[in-house]
């Protein structure tokens, strides 16, 4: 018999109380608590099937396998089906594999960066970064992988913002340089494409070749998705801008490789869990925090100085603006009030949170910030 169980998830804003380590400091609120229901059996879940937000319904353009080759029909059988929250079951993890969500479809980068940090990993793979979240968090795995910026295109701010949403801790990072490759259906040539698809990201990467086919451009969810579509409708006079592992589940030709701008264009990757790791002082680590200040003249210069007194090195800084509180208003006695963004700051630094250096910067950080909590102290990757 099925079951039916629902299962309710609270999150807060910069204001919450959070697991892991949390300062002093902490302003609590109370927010609405979202809802997804599962139902099923306990049958098991497939890594191999799309996990999508139940609210989020909307999956584009369908697809029609009859109108595949022969001889791609067998591999795009087997692809994965979209899943919603209300279609998840559940069975207990024997250990074997480490199951890592990611966003995307077999192929896609993320899931490549997730094979790099886990060779022999299960994926799962999801229709929405939050669904990614919400899959560990629901026990459907073990561990998510999360972009977070780009050399080419920088930061990636909505990820920034689902960190702080949801309870996950960095356990990793995985650094994976792209190598994007411009894929067809057999026996199609380059000056047979009147179209390319593909994340917005990878075909604004790779526009140099692109100009020179003079193809129009369409953006699509994300890399493997493309692959997917030209190879699962037949599509002749279109192409695909995916990797090379993508051509090989999708039954594509790859035409042109490396046909990025940049020869060197690396995405930062985070792997999250529900528990953190313990730190280490034997290797290089890297702790992650999110903070907020008192408005007033050199409170962010104050902040940094307390990792510089201490030669701690910070390998990134970004500024988001608070959500629930965007505006702060201040009196400024020589031009009467005043409204200033609320930000909230983003820190990466070199230290481990094992290493008194980083506990004595954080004690005294605590003294003028507002909020303060430990996202994750992990492992550097130092590999591409």
């Amino acid at each position: 018999m099925a079951l039916e169980c629902v299962a309710v998830l609270g999150w807060g804003d910069s204001g919450s109380s959070a697991s892991g380590l949390v300062f002093n400091g902490v302003r609590n609120s109370n927010r609405t608590p979202r809802k997804c229901v599962c139902r099923g059996g306990f049958s098991g879940l497939s890594g191999h099937s799309v996990i999508k937000s139940a609210d989020n319904q909307n999956t584009g353009k369908s697809s029609n396998v009859n109108d595949v080759p022969g001889k791609l029909c067998k591999d795009l059988i087997s692809l994965p089906k979209p899943l919603t929250v209300a279609d998840f079951t559940v069975t207990p993890n024997d250990g074997t594999k480490v199951r890592i969500s990611f966003k995307g479809l077999p192929g896609s980068f993320i899931e490549d960066a997730a094979l790099k940090a886990y060779p022999k990993c299960e994926t799962v793979p999801c229709d929405e970064f939050e669904d990614s979240f919400k899959a560990v968090e629901l026990w459907l795995a073990d561990k998510a992988v999360l972009p977070i910026e780009n050399s080419s295109s920088g930061s990636i701010h909505r990820n920034y913002d689902l960190l702080l949403r949801h309870r996950l801790h960095i356990v990793g990072e995985v650094q994976l340089a792209a190598n994007f490759c411009l894929l067809a259906l057999p026996g199609i040539k380059a000056d047979q494409l009147k179209r390319v698809l593909s994340h917005p990201q990878a075909l604004a990467s790779s526009d140099i070749v692109l100009t020179q086919l003079g193809v129009a451009r369409e953006n699509v969810d994300d890399t493997a998705s493309a692959a997917q579509y030209v190879a699962s409708n037949g599509l002749r006079d279109a192409g695909a801008v995916a990797s090379a592992r993508a051509a090989e589940i999708y039954g594509l030709n790859i035409l042109a490789d490396r046909i990025q701008d940049e020869p060197d264009n690396i995405t930062r990757f985070l792997v999250l869990a529900r528990d953190p790791i313990i730190p280490r002082t034997d290797k290089l680590f890297k702790t992650s925090i999110v903070f907020t200040l008192d408005e007033g003249p050199g409170v962010l210069f104050k902040a940094l100085a307390v990792f510089a007194l201490r030669e701690i090195n910070l390998t990134k800084i970004e500024s988001r603006p608070q959500r629930k509180r965007p505006l702060r208003v201040v009196d400024d006695s020589n031009t009467g009030t005043a409204k200033y963004f609320d930000y909230l700051f983003y820190i990466d630094f070199e230290a481990s949170m094992a290493d008194p250096r980083a506990q004595n910067a954080l004690g005294h950080l605590q003294e003028f910030a507002t909020f303060l909590r430990v996202l994750g102290c992990y492992p550097m990757d130092a590999t591409l």
